[in-house]
């Protein structure tokens, strides 16, 4: 790493011990192990041919890809290889690495990215080693003494919160598999659960609100916290009783269709990693509620979350949304009002997904109820405008209350939402209030529900039908404004997105005091 006062240079010693100490509870699947063996590279959920040719070799445009691929999560299939060949190929696809981006490079020695990429080395040291010649045994541990290096040196000098933890939990899986004396892992662990304190809310939710973060580092605790209860019971405990919170947290902001809501930087995640990391815990929010920010409506087999518009510390805001009000619902396994999610990483206007439009939402003038700067020291993160928001849930009649203030001082009014689960979960009412703050009040409003992929939309004088995926159907009626449907779409880790339809209300802010709204299940 060099910058103009500072040039560092890591080495490691080769021959570090290390035991096999961290477990693997991620699925593993030998037809991946195949795969790669074709140049097919399946990795967060998207598929790249490389037709023979080193994946470090290619500039792959999907950011997911290129961090699963920089960070050897797909090591782990290697498990269930049968052959000495598939073991060589794993192998050989460390030592590429090595030869390609063994030294230091901005962007694949980033702090997070080493740190995963060394608890993944870590948790399959035997497979890189296993029938290695003594030479390519050696790079191999040299390589990895590097990094470790370099997360010693730079973990304690990393800006980004999330840097700054997964560097600790890396570092703790260390001593722990090079044996280091006890002292050295209770410290360590300290440093892991400090920095918890700092970045959890009292829900037991990271602050960046961010269920995509939320996972990542749970499959990293999860991993340390199972290695620490061989030998150090206690610190185990200690961690547990944090990713018990935070797996509470998770499933507070997850649909009935098994997903999180897309949310704060949050789109498609493998359906098998998310089924692993809830699987790791019993602790579940099954009840009309608040969590970190967010509001969650259950009845019947109906989930709803929304998000109060919460902002988060500028730490923490560098892929937040503004999406205050902004909902998510799902009937059983359907999936029928939804967010855009952020945007596939190859397109121009990534900005475009993180405004408010582009949730299931109220907006004025297009605009969002808190602002992305484009320059200043804030540049890209979510700021607040006004006063912060505010979320109340009534359990005893499934309802959520969220008022939205960052347009108070624009166009002078205050935006309240209710939303209302009624008939077991069968119908979902809506009310968007518009509640005057001064005599003068202006702005076009537009409320919009992002439907779900493959939903047919059937317009009638008086309704609209709702022909989901699955064959349900849902009515939706409204009051207090005019409506049309627009194109739109829906992030998929697969496709970059799916085209899909949205339904806009649309009244001026001054002429508004409330608009209803309704959706509801057709039963044969």
């Amino acid at each position: 790493m060099t910058n103009p006062l500072v040039r560092w240079t890591w080495t490691g010693p080769a021959n570090e011990d290390m035991v096999s100490a961290l477990s693997e509870f991620r699925p593993t699947d030998r037809e991946t192990v195949l795969e790669m063996m074709q140049g097919r590279y399946l990795l967060a959920s998207k598929l790249v041919d490389t037709h023979g040719v080193s994946p470090f070799s290619l500039d792959v445009d999907h950011d997911d890809w290129h961090d699963d691929l920089q960070t050897f999560s797909w090591l782990r299939h290697f498990r269930d290889a049968r052959t000495d060949e598939e073991r060589r190929f794993a192998r050989t696809l460390a030592l590429d690495w090595i030869g390609r981006e063994g030294q230091f490079s901005r962007d694949t020695w980033a702090p997070s990215l080493t740190a995963r990429r060394v608890l993944n080395w870590l948790r399959h040291y035997n497979i890189l080693l296993e029938g290695a010649p003594p030479e390519q045994a050696q790079q191999i541990s040299r390589s990895l003494s590097t990094q470790i290096s370099s997360l010693r040196l730079r973990g304690g000098l990393a800006t980004d919160p999330v840097d700054a933890l997964l560097v600790a939990i890396a570092l703790v899986g260390v001593s722990l598999c090079a044996d280091r004396p006890d002292s050295e892992v209770d410290a360590r662990v300290r440093r892991v659960l400090d920095l918890l304190d700092q970045q959890l809310d009292e829900d037991g939710l990271h602050r960046t609100r961010s269920a995509k973060i939320q996972v990542q580092l749970l499959v990293e605790l999860t991993t340390i916290k199972q290695a620490l209860r061989r030998d150090h019971e206690q610190l185990s405990a200690d961690i547990d009783t944090l990713t018990e919170s935070m797996h509470r947290a998770l499933d507070a902001i997850s649909l009935g269709t098994g997903e999180p809501a897309y949310f704060h930087g949050t789109g498609q995640m493998p359906h098998d990693l998310i089924v692993a990391v809830q699987a790791q815990s019993a602790a579940r929010a099954r009840e009309t509620g608040t969590a970190g920010g967010y509001g969650r409506l259950i009845a019947g087999r109906s989930i709803v979350v929304a998000d109060s518009g919460l902002v988060p510390d500028p730490a923490y805001a560098r892929h937040a949304h503004a999406s205050a009000l902004a909902f998510e619902f799902s009937h059983g396994r359907d999936l029928v009002v939804c967010n855009c999610g952020p945007a596939p990483t190859d397109y121009e206007d990534a900005l475009l997904f993180r405004q408010g439009i582009a949730h299931s939402a109220p907006t004025i003038n297009a605009q969002s109820a808190a602002t992305i700067p484009g320059n200043g020291p804030l540049i890209g993160r979510l700021v607040q405008v006004g006063r912060p928001s505010e979320i109340e849930a009534r359990s005893s009649d499934d309802t959520l209350i969220i008022s939205a203030h960052g347009y108070a001082e624009r166009f002078g009014v205050t935006l309240e939402r209710h939303l209302t689960l009624l008939a077991e979960g069968k119908t979902l009412v809506g009310q968007d209030r518009f509640v005057r703050h001064r005599s003068r009040v202006s702005g076009a409003a537009a409320i919009r529900f992002h439907l779900a992929h493959q939903t047919e939309v059937q317009m009638t004088d008086d309704l609209v039908r709702l022909r989901l995926g699955s064959g349900a159907v849902w009515t939706f009626l409204w009051e207090g404004a005019e409506m049309r449907v627009e194109d739109s779409v829906r992030q998929s880790a697969y496709f970059g997105f799916h085209r899909t339809k949205q339904l806009v209300l649309e009244v001026l802010a001054a002429d508004a005091s409330e608009v209803s709204w309704i959706f509801t299940l057709e039963e044969n």
